[in-house]
């Protein structure tokens, strides 16, 4: 038993190792935003086309016995199930597995969530042909987040991190120094504040926000419905959803779970959530409207600073110095419902169309290869005592 026991931790010791290999990265010094202009996300706004409730990072049922299975309920099930609450758009986004579309070819999307590791750090990864195994199960390095970051971008549209806040090791070393992904994932039910954005959006790493319920299980009334998105998009298509998603004319919510397991209740009132009437960029000037009154209005700045707060509007107007590298707004309700903003930011747009940055972090070969020299060295080690623990006694 001792020598089986023992098998099993240099095999899992092996696993580690073996997913260990990373480049090291010199990464970038943070810099905020800067440029003679200001991004607008909600530039494309077309009241004719908005808005369509959207749920990305969506759990269901799939083929195989415990424990590939986490969810009770099929895709078709749980879009009937999501459709009551008014939501246009449903994305399967099933751990390591590319889930067809339960009724309709034409809005297949192609998305996962990328990610064995414990620790919990995992990636949606969309437009996708082929879904990526390799993955860190211990990466406690930013060079090795960020190597993963990398070659998903490269082998797909576009990368968001999910739920930061459940990473374990996620610091804000790590977030301030990480790049190579395009939409962060908000943890509305964990925190309302968004800090880690924050720590990315100050360090220039700009990215846009969606809030998902990380979907598990639709019968439960605290798990569904209770974080969501709403995209200015013409159609649930693919083609259409990826232009949404990288121009970033979309936001964020956070819902209560109103009837609290009254389910007519809860049905009812999600059908009539407090929405954006109008959003934009006038000069310098960036400002909101609301269909309902919010409790309070704020604008966010560079270093999760507030810059600006009202009370009871439906209305905010603020203009951005030129000391403010970018800006991002939340409206709380009443009812503790939340609504989150894509961020403007300065930029120029001369270079790139947007803020998103995806130029590669430098690699620091030197401690590059050390470091790998030392996992094929710890690997050869842990196989040499691997060998004599399963090696037959001699009698």
């Amino acid at each position: 038993m001792k020598r089986f026991l023992a098998a099993i931790l240099l095999i899992l010791l092996l696993a580690v190792l073996v997913t260990s290999v990373s480049p090291i990265y010199q990464f970038r010094e943070p810099a905020p935003f800067s440029g003679p202009d200001i991004f607008n996300p909600y530039r494309d706004l077309d009241t004719a086309n908005c808005w369509k409730r959207a749920l990305f990072h969506c759990h269901t049922r799939v083929k195989g016995p415990f424990p590939f299975n986490e969810c009770p309920t099929w895709p078709q099930e749980t879009w009937d199930s999501l459709r009551r609450y008014g939501y246009d758009i449903v994305t399967f986004s099933n751990h390591n597995e590319l889930t067809k579309h339960p009724f309709d070819t034409a809005l297949q999307v192609n998305v996962y969530e990328q990610g064995y590791s414990p620790f919990k750090f995992h990636k949606l990864v969309f437009g996708s042909e082929r879904v990526q195994h390799f993955d860190p199960l211990l990466p406690l390095l930013a060079s090795q987040k960020q190597f993963e970051l990398d070659r998903l971008d490269r082998q797909s549209d576009f990368v968001q991190i999910n739920h930061p806040y459940r990473t374990v090791g996620m610091s804000r070393s790590h977030m301030e120094a990480l790049s190579g992904y395009e939409i962060m994932e908000l943890d509305t039910g964990i925190s309302f504040e968004n800090e880690y954005w924050d720590w990315a959006l100050s360090a220039g790493h700009y990215s846009f926000g969606l809030a998902n319920d990380d979907l598990h299980h639709p019968e439960r009334s605290w798990c569904v419905a209770v974080r969501c998105n709403f995209l200015c998009t013409p159609s649930g298509r693919y083609e259409d959803i990826r232009k949404t998603l990288l121009s970033g004319c979309y936001y964020a919510m956070k819902v209560p779970d109103y009837g609290n397991g009254d389910w007519a209740v809860k049905h009812e009132m999600n059908r009539q959530l407090p929405c954006i009437t109008d959003i934009g960029l006038r000069d310098s000037t960036v400002y909101m409207s609301l269909s309902a009154p919010a409790e309070w209005i704020r604008v966010t700045g560079q270093d999760h600073a507030t810059l600006l707060e009202i009370r009871d509007t439906v209305r905010i107007a603020y203009t951005m110095q030129p000391s403010d590298p970018y800006v991002r707004l939340t409206a709380y309700f009443p009812d503790t419902a939340v609504i989150y903003t894509n961020p403007f930011a300065r930029y120029d747009a001369s270079v790139s169309p947007t803020p998103l940055d995806d130029t590669p972090q430098p690699i620091d070969w030197f401690w590059t290869i050390l470091f790998n020299l030392l996992i094929l060295l710890l690997t050869a080690g842990t196989l040499f005592l691997l060998y004599l623990t399963l090696k037959p006694a001699r009698r």
